[in-house]
C-alpha cells in the first residue's frame, strides 16, 4: 500500500498522527510527514482511518 500525502493541503490538524502513528508525525511546523517504510494489510485500518480522519483530504491510499 502507497501513502500519499500532499502536504501543501495539509491544515496540521494532526489526526493522522493520533489515527496512525506508526506511520505519521508532524514536522516543527506541524504539517505532516509520512514516516518510512512499507505498509501492509495489517496497516491499512489505521491508514484508512487517518485517510478518513484528514479534514483537509491531504491523504490518499493505493495499492500496489
Amino acid at each position: 500500500m502507497r501513502i500519499n500525502l500532499d502536504r501543501e493541503k495539509c491544515i496540521g490538524s494532526g489526526q493522522c498522527v493520533l489515527a496512525a502513528p506508526d506511520w505519521f508525525d508532524q514536522d516543527d511546523d506541524g504539517i505532516a510527514v509520512v514516516l518510512e517504510g512499507k505498509a501492509t494489510e495489517e496497516d491499512s485500518e489505521d491508514l484508512h482511518h487517518a485517510a478518513f480522519t484528514c479534514p483537509a483530504l491531504a491523504i490518499s491510499l493505493d495499492s500496489e
